[in-house]
């Protein structure tokens, strides 16, 4: 088992969790990421007292800007597949929206692609004012990994589904409520108080109260886990095709994966053709 060097896990107390991304200058998804939250994931599985979990980022910018595309993603390929039999990226996502806890994601700054299915698979997620999600996927000439099709069909129906996932366009926190992207967004300053007091509300509750209720959620909600394993082996035809070899590396000249540059506008640069 790893050391847990991405996902900073403070135990507010037995019932709640606070757990800080942190990895790199905008957060990027690695391999390293995926198995980290996997192993993460099975903590919070077998922890008999937690309740309650808050999801935040070290960095007030980027929450999880997106998949690292310079990384080795062969690993993510060929590394065993994990309890649910999908492999470790759409295992760890399915799992972490069944874990017997209440899920949260505090949003600060962008959540795209690989970041945006993470959130999708926590159970609420409220926004900051300067949040911006989104699925650039299709811009990249890939279809989406993670299933986020199936959590946003449900979430905010069909059409807008298509229109945030075929679009690749960015979601900035107002409209990403109005659509129902995210539960809410709290005024400048206030995410984290806000948040806070909600889950300290949850973890004052019975977890059989909680984890309980949820199944129920979770069951009248249930995506198979069969549209995952399809979702990823597109993701793995469709993704680094040599047609699409030209754009990518125009995007990284640009300024793809740095602080600066077209990471603070993803959703519209990656539409340009130089």
């Amino acid at each position: 088992m790893s050391k847990q060097t991405q996902f900073q896990v403070h135990a507010v107390s037995p019932a709640y969790w606070k757990v800080t991304f942190e990895n790199g200058p905008i957060n990027l998804i690695d391999p390293d990421t995926i198995d980290e939250l996997g192993e993460l994931v099975t903590r919070m599985e077998q922890d008999p007292d937690l309740t309650v979990v808050v999801f935040q980022s070290a960095n007030p910018d980027f929450f999880m800007a997106h998949f690292d595309l310079k990384s080795d993603i062969q690993r993510v390929y060929t590394t065993a597949p994990g309890p649910t039999g999908l492999l470790p990226h759409p295992d760890t996502l399915l799992r972490l929206s069944r874990v017997p806890a209440l899920t949260i994601s505090a949003i600060n700054g962008r959540a795209r692609g690989a970041g945006s299915e993470f959130v999708l698979h926590t159970d609420i997620r409220f926004a900051g004012p300067n949040a911006i999600l989104g699925q650039p996927e299709v811009g990249f000439g890939a279809v989406p990994g993670g299933n986020p099709m199936g959590r946003l069909a449900e979430l905010v129906g069909r059409g807008r589904a298509m229109e945030i996932v075929v679009g690749g366009e960015d979601f900035p926190a107002k409209l990403a409520a109005e659509y129902g992207y995210v539960n809410r967004v709290l005024p400048e300053g206030e995410l984290d108080d806000f948040v806070d007091t909600f889950a300290r509300r949850i973890a004052g509750f019975s977890k059989a109260g909680v984890s309980g209720t949820k199944e129920f959620v979770d069951a009248a909600t249930a995506i198979p886990a069969g549209d995952y394993a399809a979702a990823m082996a597109a993701f793995r035809r469709t993704a680094g095709r040599p047609e699409n070899a030209a754009h990518v590396r125009s995007l990284f000249e640009r300024g793809l994966q740095q602080p600066q540059g077209i990471e603070l506008d993803l959703g519209k640069r990656i539409a340009e053709r130089f």
